[in-house]
């Protein structure tokens, strides 16, 4: 009930937005030709007709966009939109194609028209780029709000760092950008193959059109009702400061850090450049060179993300309900580990049981797989290899939940007979009570091989 209250709610505002500026309105399609717009990268096919943009659907073709002549800043963009069940497509905002970027394809951030079971409309997905930015499993509620084989109203905010979507009066997204660009905006063909049945079926679009003046009187209301994703470099927005979150690593110093067998931060094995923490390169083995770094302070009850990057083959992790004085010997300090991986290379990805040592496990006790909690995705990992990628870790009490990019792939609880029955078949069976203390150090390893950290940032729950 209260969803269907806030899509009026939302075609109240647009309807009165429209009433009241309706000269500061740009229509970017004529409803007659392409004039203003140009088709780049693919060969599929566009065409006017009728007061809509038609795209054909044409197999063995790479993605083809139709783009505007003219780069846009901030602005909020009205469309609607209409797609033949199970296709993929997109609008791109603040988009380029450039010689110098792999041979001038199309890049930059889309939001997605998404007709699988999915259902990720109006998700941000940086186009050859970083990947997945905002996907909708972080928000139930706006997967219930693209109506397949329908036309749909899509409504884009773009002003400033923040970008947010609404489909059919449904949020769906609110992205905070570390930078904001400028680019065209683009309606995408997705490429299918030879035997795909989306071959002559066809997306389309309609009242097309833009504002770019007075946007922070006509932009909506911000109602919080749909979590809030951040890619500000070390440093967080005002929603997150009002929600509580803190800083775990300020960008620029060893504040609040220290070696995990030190009462200091390393002298060696760590440097800070350009707001980039990195563990450096040494001989492969656990805690030799600078050794792990641990917070000053321990964590009971938290949310805790932490942007990563490792270079090929390299082996590292994010450890939590860490007891620095568990092991006083040789190797890493114990505790709890989301594992960092290159799983395509390090072999460790072949040991253990059922992939519990690779990317995102829970290091050799759970496997990471998304495909038990996203059924519809298409991977069991999202994984930018060799880029940047987001580790989330909440700890509610004994349950415990693992991500990556954005997407659940470890749940467990803490001191079951499950639970003891995996600690007892792993490498943590020597430890006693391993695992179930109730407060721990945060712990970033160094296990001999170069990894980059950034946006470490913590939010501690009652």
């Amino acid at each position: 009930m209260m969803r269907n209250i806030y899509a009026v709610l939302f075609v109240v505002l647009i309807c009165t937005s429209m009433y009241a500026g309706g000269k500061e309105w740009t229509n970017l399609f004529n409803g007659k030709n392409l004039d203003g717009w140009k088709v780049l990268n693919g060969t599929a096919e566009f065409k006017a007709d009728n007061g809509r943009i038609v795209g054909i659907f044409k197999p063995n073709t790479r993605n083809t966009f139709l783009s505007t002549t003219k780069n846009y800043e901030n602005f909020i963009l009205e469309l609607d939109v209409k797609m033949d069940t199970a296709l993929n497509s997109g609008v791109q905002i603040r988009s380029s194609s450039q010689p110098g970027y792999r041979n001038g394809v199309v890049h930059g951030d889309q939001v997605e028209i998404d007709g699988s079971a999915r259902a990720w409309s109006g998700g941000i997905y940086d186009e050859q780029g970083r990947g997945w930015l905002y996907n909708l499993e972080c928000n139930p509620v706006g997967k219930t709000a693209y109506k397949n084989g329908e036309w749909n109203k899509y409504y884009i905010e773009a002003i400033g760092n923040n970008i947010r979507v609404w489909v059919n009066g449904i949020q769906t997204a609110d992205l905070v950008e570390d930078s904001v660009l400028t680019g065209f905006i683009a309606l995408q063909i997705h490429s299918i193959n030879d035997n795909d049945s989306a071959a002559e079926r066809i997306v389309q679009f309609k009242n097309i059109r833009i504002k770019t003046t007075n946007l922070e009187k006509e932009k909506l209301p911000e109602l919080n009702k749909i979590p809030q994703i951040s890619y500000l470099k070390n440093k967080l927005t005002e929603r997150e400061k009002k929600q509580g979150w803190k800083l775990l690593w300020d960008g620029k110093t060893s504040n609040g850090w220290r070696g995990a067998k030190l009462n200091h931060f390393p002298e060696k094995g760590w440097h800070i450049t350009d707001g980039i923490l990195t563990v450096e390169k040494s001989e492969g083995y656990e805690s030799r060179n600078g050794g792990d770094i641990v917070t000053v302070k321990k964590y009971k009850n938290f949310e805790l993300e932490v942007d990563f990057l490792y270079t090929k083959g390299a082996n590292s992790g994010i450890k939590y309900f860490v007891d620095t004085e568990l092991n006083d010997g040789p190797g890493s300090a114990i505790g709890c580990e989301y594992q960092i991986l290159d799983d395509d290379v390090h072999p460790d990805a072949k040991l253990g049981v059922n992939g519990n040592r690779t990317l995102a496990s829970l290091y050799d006790l759970i496997p990471a797989n998304a495909l038990f909690y996203a059924p519809h995705e298409s991977t069991p990992k999202r994984v930018n290899k060799y880029g940047w990628n987001r580790a989330k870790i909440i700890v509610d009490g004994n349950h415990v939940t693992h991500y990556l990019n954005g997407i659940k792939v470890v749940e467990y609880i803490r001191g079951t007979q499950m639970w003891k029955a995996l600690v007892a078949y792993s490498k943590y069976k020597i430890w006693q009570n391993f695992g179930e203390h109730e407060y721990g150090n945060i712990l970033l390893q160094d296990h001999g091989d170069e990894v980059s950290f950034k946006n470490v940032k913590i939010h501690e729950l009652k």
